[in-house]
């Protein structure tokens, strides 16, 4: 499934600085769709380069980190059950700053 995902906010930083990646995301074995909760752990596998703890919290992004599926927050969507389809834009934004 080809999707455009997008790090904001300093979470560039840990994909190589590289703010947009347009990738190609395989289906989950046995699988007709594909989850939030399965692009995050392959974007935890394929994508991030070091410090996964700060994009990520067991299977889910941590709080703080903003999710968007269209311009849609992922909350509204059904969080880790999202659906994503085709050419989906998906949004990574960290809220945090340092203090």
């Amino acid at each position: 499934m080809h999707l455009t995902l997008e790090f904001g906010g300093g979470l560039e930083l840990l994909c190589e600085s590289v703010k947009i990646h347009n990738v190609n995301v395989d289906l989950p074995k046995g699988a007709d769709k594909l989850s939030m909760r399965d692009l995050l752990a392959w974007v935890r596998t394929n994508l991030i380069k070091e410090r996964p703890e700060m994009f990520m919290k067991g299977e889910s992004v941590r709080p703080g980190v903003l999710g968007l599926v269209n311009d849609c927050d992922w909350e509204l969507s059904g969080q880790l059950d999202t659906t994503l389809e085709e050419k989906d834009l998906v949004v990574f934004i960290s809220t945090l700053h340092g203090g």
